[in-house]
């Protein structure tokens, strides 16, 4: 893709390109079949990659799915019309050559690329009791940090899955001596370290805010999920609903001269963090209004902070009423997602599809540029009964958010 290629895109959305479905699989995982794939294609990359249970939204960073991983896997794609044709290319090259002109020039400064995307993970029952790396940590990889927060839409949790709880963290009287104990019985079947953590029962239309080095397992609701560009884990708990977690993930994202080394593995922990009696009232996260209700309402519409607890990123709800017409301005760069309704936004008819089949183009996914943001984008909303609703994702330091 050429240089004017992408500049000619950029103009023709007026600051907002229309991105295609990022479709991603885990070998780990079965698919809760909730995020609108075709029954067909779930496992439409093969049975040996696992089903599809994740869409990236975004997202500028590869995914690490091990050797088999395809080329550009977890990658964004812009799509744009040329004389007729349909033409894409990657958000990643967009981002290079536009710059601070798409992202924003404090991110391009501080970053030299989008830091954040978000996803949708969708598992029948839960995941494995895992970590992320802090940024300490990740380096002697060469990677960055990953906090990550979790937001439970209500319009894909029709059901909440196997399993609609997650453990995080551990109990305060729990020691490092019974971590480390777990984690050495890696290879004998269940090491049970979920016994020495807590579970909560997840509530649709609130979220959780999870910064590394916590451990988590995240429950079985589909789950939209910001996060920091980086893909480092490590999973700590070896039998999860009765299926055998690999020895090789325990390592995951570990230098090669600490592998078989269970005090590093307990030194990735953020201990304080883990055994704090107040980790609910701390990382629970119920929405916000973004001001005053009866102000929005009045306008035509709701916004509301969903994902607001992390400087590393920030994630917003738009509910624009049936019959409305909004201008909403933003002060930072964002990716979106249509999750409900159809309708305009700026210059491209916006719609939720009911089933999307893989490699299908859509129209419900956009990164709008920080120029467009700060300038307002017109939502319209002709639906005479359905409101018309937005997931926006931010980077990090959010000027609105004020961390």
């Amino acid at each position: 893709m050429s240089k004017k290629e992408i500049q000619l895109a950029f103009e023709q959305g007026k600051g907002i390109f229309r991105l295609a479905p990022n479709w991603v699989p885990r070998s780990f995982c079965v698919p809760g079949r909730r995020i609108k794939l075709h029954p067909d294609d779930y496992y439409a990359l093969g049975g040996e990659r696992g089903g599809i249970d994740e869409r990236w939204f975004s997202s500028t960073t590869p995914a690490d799915n091990g050797p088999l991983t395809s080329e550009n896997e977890g990658l964004s794609f812009c799509v744009w019309e040329d004389g007729g044709q349909t033409k894409k290319f990657l958000l990643r090259d967009a981002v290079d050559e536009l710059k601070g002109a798409l992202i924003g020039e404090r991110l391009w400064k501080t970053y030299g690329k989008w830091p954040m995307f978000s996803k949708f993970f969708d598992n029948k029952g839960p995941l494995p009791h895992h970590i992320h790396h802090r940024d300490e940590h990740a380096a002697n990889v060469g990677e960055m940090g990953k906090p990550e927060a979790y937001y439970f839409p209500p319009q894909l949790n029709n059901h909440g899955g196997d399993f609609p709880y997650t453990f995080f963290g551990l109990q305060p009287s729990v020691t490092k001596e019974q971590v480390k104990e777990a984690l050495m019985n890696f290879t004998k079947g269940d090491n049970k370290i979920t016994d020495l953590s807590a579970a909560y029962r997840l509530t649709v239309g609130t979220g959780w805010d999870v910064p590394p080095g916590i451990l988590h397992a995240p429950g079985s609701m589909c789950t939209y999920e910001p996060q920091m560009a980086s893909d480092v884990f490590a999973m700590y708990q070896s039998l999860v609903n009765d299926a055998i977690i690999e020895e090789e993930l325990l390592w995951k994202n570990t230098p090669k001269d600490k592998v078989g080394d269970f005090d590093y593995l307990l030194d990735v922990i953020d201990w304080e963090a883990n055994v704090d009696p107040l980790f609910a009232e701390k990382h629970f996260m119920a929405p916000r209004p973004v001001r005053p209700e009866a102000e929005m309402n009045a306008a035509g519409y709701s916004e509301q902070w969903i994902v607001y607890k992390s400087a590393a990123f920030s994630a917003k709800e738009l509910t624009v009423f049936p019959g409305a017409e909004v201008v909403i301005k933003d002060a930072a760069a964002y990716g979106m997602y249509v999750i409900q309704g159809h309708g305009k936004f700026g210059v491209w008819d916006v719609e939720t599809p009911a089933l999307i089949r893989f490699g299908q183009l859509t129209y419900d996914e956009f990164f709008v540029s920080e120029g467009a943001a700060k300038e307002g984008v017109r939502i319209v909303n002709p639906s005479k009964s359905d409101p018309l609703v937005i997931l926006k994702h931010y980077g990090a330091g959010n000027p609105d958010l004020g961390l």
